[in-house]
């Protein structure tokens, strides 16, 4: 689960980069990346 949530953080970091150097699908990689990172903090709180 752990895994999830970094691979969310590399998705979002590489989203930034992309956002910030005007590269094509940042917009695809902001949602794959935070969609994931919402999903396991979903998750994480129900799991309490």
């Amino acid at each position: 689960m752990e895994k999830v949530k970094y691979i969310g953080f590399s998705i979002t970091c590489f989203a930034i980069l992309f956002k910030l150097m005007s590269w094509q699908y940042a917009d695809k990689l902001l949602i794959a990346g935070l969609g994931s990172l919402g999903v396991y903090y979903l998750i994480k709180v129900f799991k309490k």
